[in-house]
């Protein structure tokens, strides 16, 4: 075992000992502890959701197998070829009454 690991697996009980009901009952919520340690702004900053917005309506992930040149010529197009087969998808759709 390599001696550097060997010696943070000692170390780590004694830095990081497991929690009990007391720690638990005295726990806050980040909400209540950052703006004391930082401030109502900054608590705010770092509190604020990231990534991307839900969307109402997700796209599905689904498994489909189609012909090599369709998907050729697709992908011959460029960028954003799985949103123009989405697009042709739905036209064939609405257009034959198969949704509203």
């Amino acid at each position: 075992m390599n001696k550097q690991i060997k010696e943070v697996k000692d170390l780590a009980p004694e830095d990081n000992p497991e929690w009990g009901d007391t720690e638990f009952a005295r726990a806050r919520p980040v909400s209540d502890v950052l703006p004391e340690l930082y401030g109502q702004e900054r608590a705010q900053e770092l509190l604020r959701p990231r990534g991307r917005p839900k969307l109402e309506n997700p796209k599905l992930p689904v498994k489909l197998r189609i012909d090599p040149d369709v998907v050729h010529a697709y992908k011959a197009q460029g960028d954003g070829w799985q949103t123009r087969m989405n697009a042709a998808l739905r036209h064939y759709a609405m257009s034959h009454g198969l949704m509203r």
